[in-house]
């Protein structure tokens, strides 16, 4: 979603990080560029006054300005600044209030309100071990009701039955009852939408509110509103007193202005961020976190966060365990892609990786992208059983075959046969504690923002955008030629089973401190 507002100001700090001393007049020059920016990404303009203004102030005092690296310091200040705007702190929705606890979704049509209830009662339903009941009191989009019962069925949660006829006030109530006698925990009310912000739709909000009392009433937002947001969240805020923010669609192409925006203007934390279709695909709010993503400075947490979440870690222990003694065919190899795919594919996890925002066209050019994941499992999946337990036996005749039914070519598979063989020599390796691959050099201290032992970040953590042209285009050979195996190793040693040693491709040794998915 930030990736304009990154290239942006990744290029405007960058100028001002590479100078030994900075005048005011500096300052000012780059805080125009910075303004520019952000009006540029959407962002109101009352908030950019406001985030520019306490910005200079802090960043041209004498102190900043003769600091022995100044560049730095007011790419901290931004940074921080950046935090500040996006709420300082991840709130999470409050649960603290007698059971059923009700959840309001609010916003308007199209925004995703049915998709994120559905999402949010699956979360605390895996999550947290709660009752939830949904209940869809939109009465006016043509099988609304009927969606939110296919995603109960799809989720496990239970749906509040289709009365026809009934309308929203009456479905609130019932509701509530039904939640009280049925011994839930949590009730989501999933309300209409309309296409504009109307006072037919305002009143009625007002009313489901007063006889349902929720407990949060969270405003779900698109992400790719842009300049309207403001006005949204300030219409919903003023007639029912929203607690909390949801943006959807952060995956999309939106230029990230609404989340700078609603916080901003509101004062109310933004809760979730919706990131794709899957049921799964929500996430916490962390400001600190988007603030490092939007300077380009990663997000390491996030990363062992999503490898927590999708590796079942004692599988990866036994996968591990097969691999360092050499046991690695191309189910396994199949497998990995998988896993690498679950936790955002090479364009989510290298997104997360500092410093790789700065390289994303050598990245590019170099075809490290999601399409190479997709074609190498094309081509395990037109193997037979035989052939992909057997790896050895691809011949040119059976090469050619499988060539014509994944729509590849032979030096396609050449490369993937090339990949699995060195990743079982890699995994072997590892197994009697050899070193490190390269993205082990790339990723030696990965530590003390983890709270690992040894090394530390970002002062363990190169500078990946100053990686020249030949370490570039090594790192493509391992992932296209060479293999997913030169992704290998680097991550720091002592880690569980989960996250390397069989959870990721080519990652083996894994981050240290992940829990066990049960």
């Amino acid at each position: 979603m930030f990736s304009s507002l990154q290239d942006r100001l990744g290029s405007i700090l960058n100028g001002l990080t590479g100078r030994g001393a900075l005048s005011e007049a500096d300052v000012s020059a780059a805080l125009r560029e910075v303004r520019r920016a952000l009006l540029e990404a959407d962002v109101a303009l009352e908030v950019v006054r406001s985030f520019t203004d306490r910005v200079k102030e802090k960043a041209v005092g004498a102190e900043i300005l003769k600091s022995i690296k100044p560049g730095q310091m007011v790419v901290k200040i931004v940074h921080d600044e950046l935090v500040a705007t996006l709420g300082t702190e991840g709130v999470s929705i409050d649960l603290n209030a007698p059971a059923p606890v009700t959840v309001m979704m609010v916003g308007l049509q199209g925004s995703g309100k049915t998709t994120t209830t559905g999402k949010i009662a699956k979360r605390f339903t895996e999550r947290q071990k709660k009752r939830v009941l949904m209940a869809s009191l939109d009465t006016r989009r043509p099988a609304a009701q009927e969606q939110l019962r296919v995603l109960g069925e799809q989720t496990g949660v239970a749906t509040l039955p289709i009365i026809p006829g009934q309308g929203p006030v009456e479905i609130a109530v019932r509701a509530s009852q039904a939640a009280r006698l049925g011994g839930y925990d949590i009730l989501i009310l999933d309300t209409a939408g309309r296409t504009h912000i109307d006072e037919p739709l305002m009143a009625e909000m007002a009313e489901i509110k007063a006889r349902s009392t929720p407990h949060e009433i969270l405003l779900v937002a698109d992400s790719l509103t842009g300049q309207d947001a403001v006005n949204l969240a300030r219409s919903f805020d003023g007639r029912v007193g929203i607690t909390g923010i949801v943006l959807t669609r952060v995956d999309g192409d939106g230029r990230g202005g609404a989340a700078l925006s609603m916080r901003a203007v509101t004062g109310k934390p933004i809760k979730l961020l919706g990131t794709g279709e899957k049921m799964d695909a929500l996430e916490e709010f962390h400001p600190s976190r988007v603030a490092d993503r939007i300077l380009g400075m990663g997000d390491i947490v996030s990363l062992v966060e999503r490898a927590a979440e999708n590796i079942d870690a004692e599988r990866a222990a036994a996968m591990a365990k097969k691999m360092q003694s050499g046991k690695f065919d191309l189910n396994d190899l199949a497998d990995q892609i998988g896993q690498m795919q679950k936790m955002g594919g090479l364009g989510g996890l290298m997104g997360m990786m500092p410093g790789v925002a700065k390289m994303k066209d050598q990245i590019a050019g170099a075809g490290l992208d999601d399409r190479l994941l997709k074609r190498q499992l094309a081509i395990i999946s037109s193997m037979t059983a035989y052939e992909r337990a057997n790896p050895d036996a691809l011949k040119h005749s059976r090469k050619k075959r499988i060539a014509a039914g994944s729509g590849t070519s032979s030096a396609d598979i050449n490369k993937l046969l090339k990949m699995h063989r060195q990743m079982a020599d890699m995994m072997k390796a590892v197994g009697k504690g050899k070193g490190p691959g390269i993205m082990g050099k790339l990723m030696g201290g990965l530590g003390a923002k983890m709270g690992l032992p040894g090394g530390g970040m970002p002062a363990g953590m190169p500078d990946l955008s100053k990686m020249d042209p030949r370490q570039i285009e090594e790192m493509a050979k391992a992932m296209q030629g060479g293999g997913l195996g030169g992704l290998g190793g680097g991550l720091p040693k002592g880690l569980p089973p989960g996250f390397g040693s069989g959870g990721l491709p080519g990652l083996p040794g894994g981050l240290p401190g992940l829990p066990r998915k049960k």
